[in-house]
């Protein structure tokens, strides 16, 4: 087989190996015995097969490990243990119940889309998590519940090399992932890819380019431009830089960014690297928009003693000015890349939600043709 270049190998998310790790301890339960090695659905319908360790079955609960992979990307969660043990509980006939254990954060503060004092389990993963326990369990469920819980040891230590602290979530790591598939966003590789992507669409004689930070916000922005082809699309992952300076070179005369509220603002507030990890989002900034737009002066308080984007569209949703706020976010967007690139290429911003929903749209007079 043939190697794939260094920095190019692709790893697996903690919820990934948090849901293998919960299907290996179910199947332990029903068979009485863990598996060495357990093939786990992800959330992006792959079949992936995961090594299991320290497998165990102590009557009615079953204990799983898997070590955590993340390629080549310089990931912190790299070689952590994802823990499972999985209890039957009789009284709960049918239930899947979620828990955090040990070295998995709990969230203290609003704008995360979880439930303050719950686990920092993100929505896609605790719903793969549950996925694929019920698979697992079969009939099991008919006459019992399974209580799932997470635990990551060493997990509080990591934490500390996370921006969790800034997002209010305490005592561990999250368990995050939205497709399963960890891509090295952080390698010169990825980087490559991006440049390399826009010259293919510059050959092709294209004068276009959508650029997005991930999978969710690409699905996005290609139903909202179906008209057009493939080679407009590229993942820019956190390097705006690179791809903007790409454009450039390559003479395209249209950009289309596609992104939500934590990637925008720290493109508005002037970063042209939007790693999560390089530094926080300006609250500030967005609560300066938020008064701009006619926020009560408490909301705006609110807002800037947040640490997180998403309280900001939290707030503004309350108060039924979420178009208005994601169209100011735009202004802002444009008006901080205007500053970089002046005059080459024309910019329009499409905002969409964590649901992947279209929120606002914000373009500028077209300049070239």
């Amino acid at each position: 087989m043939e190697k794939k270049p260094k920095g190019t190998r692709t790893g697996f998310t903690t919820g990934a190996c948090a849901a293998a790790a919960a299907r290996a301890a179910t199947l332990g339960l029903i068979h009485g015995t863990v598996p060495e090695q357990v093939e786990c659905e992800l959330p992006n319908g792959q079949r992936v097969v995961f090594a299991v360790t320290d497998g165990r079955c102590e009557g009615a609960m079953a204990h799983a490990v898997v070590i955590k992979d993340a390629g080549d990307d310089p990931d912190v969660t790299d070689k952590a243990r994802l823990t499972a043990d999985v209890v039957v509980r009789p009284e709960a006939a049918g239930a899947v119940i979620l828990k955090g254990g040990a070295g998995v954060g709990t969230v203290t503060q609003q704008g995360l889309g979880l439930e303050v004092g719950g686990p920092a389990i993100n929505p896609v993963p605790r719903r793969n998590i549950e996925a694929n326990v019920r698979e697992a369990a079969g009939d099991l469920l008919e006459r019992a519940g399974l209580e799932v819980i997470i635990s990551v040891p060493g997990g509080e230590e990591l934490a500390k090399r996370t921006l969790n602290y800034r997002l209010g979530i305490v005592g561990g790591i999250s368990i995050l992932g939205t497709t399963g598939i960890v891509h090295p966003y952080s390698t010169a590789a990825f980087r490559a890819s991006v440049v390399q992507a826009i010259e293919v669409a510059a050959h092709q004689g294209q004068n276009t380019v959508v650029l997005t930070t991930g999978g969710r916000t690409e699905r996005f922005v290609m139903n909202e431009l179906p008209h057009l082809p493939p080679a407009c699309f590229v993942q820019m992952g956190d390097f705006l830089k690179y791809a903007l300076d790409t454009v450039v070179r390559c003479g395209l005369r249209h950009v289309v960014i596609g992104g939500m509220v934590g990637k925008l603002t720290k493109i508005a507030q002037g970063e042209t690297i939007t790693h999560a990890n390089r530094n926080a989002v300006d609250t500030e900034l967005l609560a300066d928009i938020a008064a701009d737009i006619g926020a009560p002066a408490d909301v705006c308080a609110d807002i800037r003693r947040s640490t997180m984007a998403r309280y900001a569209s939290e707030r503004m949703e309350a108060l039924g000015l979420t178009t208005a706020f994601y169209e100011a976010l735009g202004r802002r967007v444009i008006r901080t890349l205007r500053q970089r690139y002046p005059d080459q290429f024309t910019l329009r911003i499409l905002l969409c939600d964590f649901e992947a929903n279209k929120l606002a749209e914000v373009g500028e007079e077209t300049r070239h043709e």
